[in-house]
């Protein structure tokens, strides 16, 4: 995600001629725009993006659990 954000930053910045994004090649502005979809596959080869969907769904788990033992009142004292 972050390739797509810079590839877009230097983007708008190429276009409207600020800074010394003005002065680069559209080849440099627009490889991080090239290399995203590299990155994503090599994400899913080594199996980092799996990791992160399972840690988002474990922590989801936790909370509703979390939130079903308090409904129900059976929440134990604090130490």
């Amino acid at each position: 995600m972050g390739l797509v954000v810079l590839g877009l930053l230097g983007i708008v910045l190429k276009a409207a001629g600020i800074g010394a994004v003005a002065n680069w090649s559209w080849w440099v502005v627009l490889l991080p725009l090239a290399l995203a979809p590299l990155w994503w596959h090599l994400s899913d080869l080594t199996g980092r993006t799996r990791r992160l969907q399972e840690a988002r769904h474990d922590a989801r788990r936790r909370e509703r659990r979390r939130a079903t033992i308090d409904a129900l009142g059976r929440r134990a004292p604090p130490r």
